[in-house]
């Protein structure tokens, strides 16, 4: 149970980030309230998707924070049929590892009601993600753009989706004019190669979600917001992108 104290630091915390963020950062009380509220939004936006164009895409990212989200969007009432899969980012494994996020997808948003929802996964056979770009690419075009929901989410370092500070393809990732879809990335902190979507794909979708819980990420985002280097951070350039439509839900 928190202290007095650590719920007025906590509220300062978020007064602090609220004014500097050009965006909305909606807060809740605990993951459970963020996660009916975010269930609700995602999937009114893909119904919306669904009414206007008969079909709607969603992209998501690994992680355990969204493992939640996907349990019950998984049992929501939707034409999931008509609803296309994909993800933020991959690292180039194979599917039945531990590590894989497409693995992650199908076993906790693809099952029950969300089920026969069409996934395109991003690991394809060439053994690296270099010799994989083509692939993924093509994979890729097959979708609609912009994307009706993307849901990202956040390092500690200020890494989201796999653009992390610092490395030799983030400036072609951030680019906001770059032409392709997704880059390959081996990040200096974190194990395997990976394979990202690239800035303007991501960021120009119809809404952008940033998912982050626990103080730790409200302090990450606190520490994005006061500088503005975006190879430090790459969060940087969603948060400094006023034209996108950029939410943020956070709960403790």
């Amino acid at each position: 149970m928190e202290s007095p104290g650590m719920k007025t630091l906590l509220e300062q915390l978020l007064t602090d980030v609220r004014a500097k963020l050009k965006h909305s950062l909606l807060s809740f009380n605990d993951s459970q309230e963020l996660v009916a509220a975010l269930t609700n939004t995602v999937t009114n936006t893909l119904q919306s998707g669904l009414t206007r164009h008969s079909q709607a895409t969603l992209v998501v990212s690994g992680g355990s924070t969204p493992i939640p989200l996907f349990n019950a969007l998984a049992e929501c009432n939707l034409n999931w049929a008509n609803v296309s899969v994909t993800l933020a980012d991959e690292r180039w494994v194979d599917e039945h590892h531990a590590d894989s996020n497409a693995q992650l997808v199908k076993k906790h948003l693809l099952q029950k009601k969300a089920s026969t929802a069409k996934f395109y996964g991003l690991k394809t056979p060439p053994v690296d993600a270099d010799s994989g770009l083509d692939s993924c690419s093509k994979i890729l075009k097959q979708l609609p753009q912009p994307f009706d929901v993307v849901i990202l989410g956040m390092g500690n370092d200020g890494h989201t989706a796999s653009l992390f500070p610092n490395t030799p393809t983030l400036q072609e990732g951030l680019n906001p004019t770059t032409p392709k879809l997704c880059l390959s990335c081996q990040p200096i902190t974190a194990p395997h190669q990976r394979i990202t979507l690239t800035y303007p794909v991501l960021a120009y979708a119809k809404l952008v979600i940033l998912h982050i819980v626990g103080e730790d990420k409200l302090l990450t985002l606190q520490q994005a917001l006061a500088a503005e280097n975006q190879a430090d951070m790459p969060i940087r350039a969603f948060l400094q992108d006023p034209s996108i439509n950029f939410v943020v839900y956070w709960s403790p």
